[in-house]
């Protein structure tokens, strides 16, 4: 494993680092839990590894990520940094801290590591961090509960070098991979100036992870679109981990695989993919993460699962397979997930869409040409 400097934190880090926003669960619904046995497997493996970098957050897998991380670090704390994140940004200084005790105590540790405000915007900086919570956090690292202050990231990069110049954190965490490039610039700001980068989403929540004739045509000696993935997002000097989450011990494998070297690419290579990727991306006027901060939606849509199929077809031309996975979409018994077209319109997903996507005008889309037609015209 090769190890990078986590900016001014001082903090040696692995370059890959587990993300435990995808663990594997258990149960159904509300039931639903983290598959203890499985992750902690899974997790070990990758300590063992080399990896020693876990980011988790207060309602990662309906709020039993760091339940299970807790469980996973036992025998070795001393061997592994811990990131996780606080989602509070309201008034009652007493609920941030309720969020800080109930980390501490389910991650089982005396004190966190990097403890990140969970999705900042440059408004929420503003209304929020800079005159209130900023505060909690200086309090909380004062009383070594946590020792580093970070955040993760969710705007434009206007707002990224805004952040940056505030000096109030340490790091940060956010979007970037090859179908994601918007936050470039920003990236090699923050690195210029000191802060560790720590990327989520270097496969895209998945969407580059699947086989495909058009991404392997790219570097013909990388193996798996997902391997380009990884190597594509740590080739970039500005960046510090690619954090991926991973639900299954294959994917902990290959990962590992993919990170067990400099994985750097040439500039030819970089020059080619960059030069494929704008192609793609004219094609790609939908962009979803599947990061899931949409749901549960109030008519029932399965907003990511349908983008994830229409992402399938439009931007990878893998038609066929992305309509036959539409049509499960509530097919099977006990799933009440709906189709695109079930959409009410009330806008609720859009004010909690991190990547600011039209959600409604896209759903419409998506059925359009997902839905498969019987021969009278009517939808099966």
């Amino acid at each position: 494993m090769i190890y990078r400097t986590l900016g001014r934190t001082g903090l040696k880090v692995s370059q890959l680092g587990f993300g435990a926003m995808r663990l594997p669960m258990v149960g159904e619904g509300d039931d639903a839990r983290v598959d203890t046995a499985k992750t902690v497997a899974m997790m070990h493996r990758a300590f063992e590894a080399g990896v020693n970098y876990v980011d988790s957050a207060v309602f990662y897998c309906k709020a039993d990520s760091q339940r299970a991380v807790g469980d996973a670090l036992k025998g070795w704390r001393d061997k592994v940094i811990i990131s996780t994140k606080n989602h509070y940004y309201d008034e009652d200084e007493s609920l941030w801290w309720k969020n800080l005790e109930d980390s501490l105590r389910l991650l089982q540790v005396d004190y966190i590591d990097i403890y990140n405000q969970h999705g900042v915007s440059w408004k929420r900086y503003e209304d929020s961090l800079e005159p209130r919570t900023l505060k909690w956090f200086s309090k909380a690292r004062d009383q070594g509960l946590i020792r580093h202050i970070s955040c993760s990231f969710h705007d434009n990069n206007e707002a990224l070098m805004k952040i940056v110049d505030t000096g109030a954190f340490e790091s940060i965490t956010l979007q970037y991979n090859l179908a994601d490039r918007q936050l470039e610039e920003g990236i090699a700001y923050a690195h210029a100036s000191g802060m560790g980068v720590v990327v989520m989403g270097p496969v895209g929540g998945g969407l580059l992870a699947e086989s495909s004739e058009v991404f392997g045509q790219f570097v013909p000696d990388v193996k798996s679109t997902a391997e380009l993935a990884i190597r594509f997002v740590l080739s970039n000097p500005n960046v510090t981990i690619a954090l991926s989450g991973m639900t299954k011990m294959t994917d902990v494998v290959e990962n590992l695989a993919s990170a067990a070297d400099e994985v750097s690419l040439t500039d030819e290579d970089r020059e080619t993919i960059t030069g494929r990727m704008a192609e793609l991306e004219k094609m790609a006027e939908l962009y979803c993460t599947y990061c899931k901060y949409c749901q549960p939606c109030p008519a029932g849509v399965a907003i990511p699962q349908v983008f994830h199929n229409f992402n399938r077809g439009r931007v990878y031309g893998l038609w066929e397979a992305a309509r036959k996975a539409y049509a499960q979409i509530g097919a099977h018994k006990g799933d009440e997930s709906k189709q695109a077209d079930a959409c009410t319109d009330c806008g609720e997903c859009e004010d909690k869409c991190p990547q600011n996507i039209p959600i409604r005008t896209q759903l419409a889309d998506a059925h359009e040409l997902l839905a498969v037609k019987n021969d009278s015209g009517g939808e099966t």
